[in-house]
Protein backbone atom coordinates (compact mmCIF):
# COMPACT_ATOMS: atom_id res chain seq x y z
CA UNK A 1 0.00 0.00 0.00
CA UNK A 2 2.96 2.71 0.88
CA UNK A 3 3.83 2.23 -3.31
CA UNK A 4 0.46 4.30 -3.62
CA UNK A 5 1.41 6.72 -0.96
CA UNK A 6 3.10 9.50 -3.74
CA UNK A 7 2.48 12.55 -5.53
CA UNK A 8 1.51 11.33 -8.40
CA UNK A 9 -1.36 9.06 -7.11
CA UNK A 10 -2.70 11.79 -5.14
CA UNK A 11 -2.91 14.27 -8.27
CA UNK A 12 -5.16 11.04 -10.09
CA UNK A 13 -6.84 10.75 -7.00
CA UNK A 14 -7.57 14.97 -7.37
CA UNK A 15 -8.78 15.05 -10.44
CA UNK A 16 -11.06 11.96 -10.44
CA UNK A 17 -12.88 13.89 -7.42
CA UNK A 18 -12.78 16.89 -9.48
CA UNK A 19 -14.19 14.79 -12.42
CA UNK A 20 -17.16 13.49 -10.01
CA UNK A 21 -17.89 17.01 -8.29
CA UNK A 22 -17.93 18.83 -11.48
CA UNK A 23 -20.33 16.63 -13.41
CA UNK A 24 -22.62 16.27 -10.51
CA UNK A 25 -22.51 19.66 -10.53
CA UNK A 26 -23.89 20.17 -13.67
CA UNK A 27 -26.29 17.44 -13.63
CA UNK A 28 -27.76 18.73 -10.17
CA UNK A 29 -27.44 22.71 -10.52
CA UNK A 30 -26.82 23.64 -14.20
CA UNK A 31 -24.50 25.07 -16.39
CA UNK A 32 -24.55 28.59 -15.21
CA UNK A 33 -23.12 26.95 -11.60
CA UNK A 34 -20.88 24.90 -13.36
CA UNK A 35 -19.41 28.20 -15.09
CA UNK A 36 -18.83 29.27 -11.50
CA UNK A 37 -17.22 25.94 -10.07
CA UNK A 38 -14.94 25.44 -13.36
CA UNK A 39 -13.45 28.79 -12.09
CA UNK A 40 -13.07 27.28 -8.79
CA UNK A 41 -11.36 24.57 -10.51
CA UNK A 42 -9.07 26.63 -12.84
CA UNK A 43 -7.75 28.55 -9.88
CA UNK A 44 -6.83 25.38 -8.26
CA UNK A 45 -5.23 24.07 -11.22
CA UNK A 46 -3.06 27.25 -11.17
CA UNK A 47 -2.03 26.20 -7.50
CA UNK A 48 -1.36 22.82 -7.96
CA UNK A 49 0.84 23.54 -10.87
CA UNK A 50 2.64 26.16 -8.57
CA UNK A 51 3.21 23.45 -5.98
CA UNK A 52 4.32 20.92 -8.36
CA UNK A 53 6.99 23.45 -9.89
CA UNK A 54 7.78 24.25 -6.35
CA UNK A 55 8.52 20.84 -5.37
CA UNK A 56 11.07 19.72 -8.30
CA UNK A 57 12.86 23.22 -7.93
CA UNK A 58 13.10 23.08 -4.09
CA UNK A 59 13.24 19.67 -2.80
CA UNK A 60 13.01 18.45 0.76
CA UNK A 61 16.32 18.44 3.06
CA UNK A 62 18.46 15.02 2.80
CA UNK A 63 17.60 14.36 6.39
CA UNK A 64 13.68 14.55 5.76
CA UNK A 65 14.15 11.80 2.95
CA UNK A 66 16.02 9.67 4.97
CA UNK A 67 12.64 9.43 7.60
CA UNK A 68 10.74 8.61 5.09
CA UNK A 69 12.17 4.94 4.82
Amino acid sequence: MLRFRNYWSYSVGLAIAWAVALILILMIRGSESAQTTLLVFFGFCIGWVSTTIARYVYPPPKRWELNRR
